[in-house]
């Protein structure tokens, strides 16, 4: 069987959670992977066949997407270009997650568009939500169109939607509390962050800033390039994580015992959902990186307590679910693999 395993590469997450479930989809047949997107700072370790240009939302400096530079960087001519000669035809199964050339290419030709992904999981009527979004709403039911869905979330809010990937390299980490707070607020420059955590000077803070390609150190705020084992090493090492409200840094952090404080990016329907979500659960969450908030990052400092969660290792048995729901048809050792009960979300 061949298979197309298409993935975002706005963000690091979608790229994060393709580490492992590529070589549980190797399990089926070949895998040609395509990435598209330019925002990613995190490299994979398997074989793109196709690397695209895609659709990116550029991450701003104070707090949310920055719309001009978005709408800067969209080369609309290339991506109809791309979705026209990409051959998904070739394909038996094309896994979509959240990828934008792939979901379009097979709406175009008629061909089914299977999401592995935390946006369709968002989208379950189920999921919680943040307040009324006609535009964002949009934006995660048809950037990427598909035919059917698996979602991951915080919880599994309902069928097909599954508690999140947590990675081999996260669930292999030996977890310890060094003192520090590690940062990842994507949607904030390099001066906004050390101005505003530089007040807190009873803490140690580790940025890993998508602004900068050279480590700083000011006061009680150091600085680095983002750079996957160094920021895991951090945040295993730290009493708390800040970051914004995406979906697989927050869960990773929860699975190894740390407390976690969001500021979902301003304007980005899906991170304000994902914060929604994840308050539900119990951890805190603001709205800005602001003196308006600095009282509530102190209480979170002095304070703030790890939220208990459930994540187990099922990667294997969500492939073993979608290929048998979508691929049924191929050899009998397929079958033989498929034959495994499967797992229910509750």
């Amino acid at each position: 069987m061949k298979i197309l395993f298409a993935i975002q590469g706005t963000g690091n997450g979608h790229l994060s959670r393709a580490r492992d479930v590529y070589p549980e989809l190797c399990k089926y047949g070949e895998v040609d992977v395509l990435i598209s997107g330019i925002q990613a700072d995190v490299k994979v370790p398997f074989p793109v066949k196709y690397t695209y240009y895609g659709m990116s939302f550029i991450f701003g400096s104070h707090g949310g997407v920055d719309m001009l530079k978005t709408a800067k960087t969209l080369k609309l001519g290339r991506l109809i270009k791309d979705i026209k000669q990409l051959p998904v035809a070739d394909y038996d199964l094309v896994i979509n997650d959240f990828e934008p050339v792939s979901a379009w290419a097979c709406r175009l030709k008629k061909i089914p568009c299977i999401s592995l992904s935390h946006q369709s999981a968002v989208l379950a009527p189920e999921a919680p939500r943040s307040g009324p979004d006609i535009m964002g709403l949009l934006v995660l039911k048809y950037y990427a169109p598909v035919s059917a869905s698996y979602g991951f979330h915080f919880k599994a809010y309902s069928k097909n939607v599954y508690t999140p990937v947590i990675r081999k390299q996260v669930r292999e980490l030996m977890p310890a509390d060094e003192g520090h707070y590690t940062v990842y607020l994507p949607a904030y420059d390099d001066a906004t962050l050390i101005a505003n955590l530089s007040q807190f000077k009873e803490v140690q803070w580790h940025v890993f800033s998508k602004h900068n390609k050279q480590p700083i150190v000011q006061d009680n705020v150091s600085v680095w390039p983002i750079e996957n084992d160094a920021f895991l090493k951090s945040m295993a090492s730290c009493t708390g994580l800040l970051c914004g409200a995406g979906f697989e840094g927050p869960a990773e952090a929860m699975h190894l015992g740390k407390k976690v404080m969001v500021i979902p990016m301003h304007a980005q329907y899906e991170q304000q959902c994902n914060a929604a979500a994840i308050q539900q659960l119990g951890v805190p969450v603001i709205k800005s990186l602001s003196k308006k908030y600095y009282a509530t990052i102190r209480e979170w400092i002095s304070s703030g307590k790890p939220v208990a969660v459930n994540y187990p290792d099922i990667t294997e048995t969500i492939i073993k679910n979608l290929v048998y729901d979508h691929a049924p048809q191929y050899s009998s050792d397929v079958q033989k693999k498929l034959a495994a009960p499967g797992l229910t979300s509750v």
